[in-house]
């Protein structure tokens, strides 16, 4: 095993790469994109509905077979940079291009919203797939995989930070329509996301030969099937992205029909996305804790078990805080604590992923670590959307009722907030979650692999 030492500035580098990824591209996937193809593109809310689900369908298909593609690649910058490398430019390109509405009619709209989405899904498993791969062969030496882990993780949450603070302020700058506002600020975020990318790319080394299968074959995926480390892990995968998902989707929910609207202290509004934005900075700061940390209790399974138990106990606790405004600081303090373990584990998902790459070498003889990553990228994606899907199942079983607003988006009916409904959201920011950790550290604990 190597025990050389990487550059900081080479783990820089590798972290840019989540940070254009998950900091930039995600975060506003997944908090404005819902918002602009409604009240901004001019979508109604059943088609912007439908596109997420064709997306996620489409996605399930795209990432295994972009790892797949991604282990067979020869090129002189290696197997899996080139696609960082060359794959940099499109990236930001479509992601500008998705964020500007055209002067067409609702059919033409339509079209134009569904390729641009599922290209910029494409794209996106097209550089977010070897992205995460690119961990398994930078080193073998597992405290630098740590490492490396960790700086993408500070990497992602640091610039999903400054995101999700300067997206208003950003458009009150720009000033115009709101479909200008989102063309120029698409077209400014695509070109820093490029070139995070392409730094990513072009300063990071490849020091491992993955041994290659020369042939496609469906073998590799029935050999995952067989991987139990894999089977273990893609469902913590699932359970980490179902955690974050519940908590990030039902908050502005709690915010509205628990809290009465945003909670105003003196001339600062905390709102949810203020709620959240504590919860990234301290996924941030013990996201660097994390490697010292699994080093103390000498294992990742261990780490993540304890990480785990975090989550569990801390939701639990929020459950019990009182519905009441007045106890916002208290809200705040549980999340902050919630998020410990959050920024403790993440780092350690992916560098597990890399230990079930080189275990799946050893048993098979043959490498698939894009196969394997991509099945990270694929439960992250799932998560997301099935999340969501579920909480509007949970809130109608307690009594919600749907009903269209003036942009005909479905919102929930205040008159048909209840007691139940309340609780309800409530659970699903707190109890919820909280199942979910317990079976997440169960799982991690079953993890056969003791690094």
């Amino acid at each position: 095993m190597s025990t050389d030492k990487i550059s900081v500035k080479e783990k820089i580098a590798y972290a840019l790469g989540d940070a254009a990824a998950g900091g930039i591209t995600w975060k506003i996937m997944s908090i404005a994109f819902p918002l602009f193809f409604t009240n901004v593109f001019g979508l109604t809310f059943a088609d912007a509905a439908a596109l997420m689900l064709v997306a996620r369908l489409f996605d399930v298909v795209t990432d295994p077979i972009m790892g797949s593609l991604a282990d067979r690649t020869r090129s002189r910058w290696g197997t899996y940079r080139p696609w960082l490398i060359f794959g940099a430019v499109p990236f930001g390109l479509v992601f500008a291009l998705l964020l500007y509405t055209p002067d067409l009619g609702p059919a033409g709209k339509r079209v134009y919203a569904y390729v641009l989405y599922l290209l910029m899904m494409a794209v996106y498993t097209m550089v977010n797939v070897p992205y995460g791969s690119l961990l398994g062969v930078m080193t073998d030496n597992d405290d630098e995989k740590n490492r490396f882990s960790s700086y993408r993780m500070v990497g992602a949450y640091a610039m999903g930070f400054i995101t999700l603070l300067s997206f208003p302020y950003l458009q009150k700058w720009v000033g115009g329509t709101d479909a200008h506002q989102y063309a120029v600020l698409g077209a400014l975020f695509g070109i820093i996301a490029a070139a995070m990318t392409l730094v990513c790319g072009l300063m990071t080394k490849e020091r491992l030969k993955p041994v290659r299968a020369e042939k496609y074959s469906f073998r590799q995926f029935a050999d995952l099937l067989r991987n139990r480390p894999w089977v273990i892990l893609s469902l913590i995968g699932l359970c980490t992205n179902f955690f974050n998902g519940f908590r990030y989707a039902v908050a502005g929910y709690m915010f509205d029909y628990c809290l009465d609207g945003n909670v105003t202290m003196g001339s600062f509004i905390i709102n949810f996305t203020v709620l959240m934005a504590f919860g990234e900075v301290t996924c941030m700061i013990f996201g660097c804790v994390s490697p010292r940390f699994t080093a103390w209790v000498g294992s990742k399974r261990k780490a993540f078990v304890i990480a785990s138990a975090i989550c569990a106990v801390t939701s639990i606790l929020f459950f019990f805080i009182p519905m009441d405004s007045g106890y916002i600081w208290l809200m705040i303090i549980i999340v902050v604590l919630t998020s410990v373990g959050v920024g403790l584990y993440s780092p350690l998902l992916w560098s597990m992923y890399a230990d079930v790459a080189d275990y799946a070498t050893e048993k098979f003889g043959t490498s698939s670590t894009g196969l394997i990553f991509s099945s990270g990228t694929m439960a992250q994606k799932l998560g997301s959307a099935i999340s969501g899907s579920l909480i509007a199942l949970l809130l109608g079983l307690a009594g919600a009722r749907m009903i269209p607003d003036e942009f005909g988006n479905s919102v929930i009916d205040p008159e048909s907030v209840t007691s139940a409904v309340r609780t309800m959201v409530w659970s699903l920011f707190s109890l919820i979650p909280a199942a979910i950790a317990i079976i997440m550290g169960w799982l991690a604990y079953r993890f056969p692999i003791r690094k």
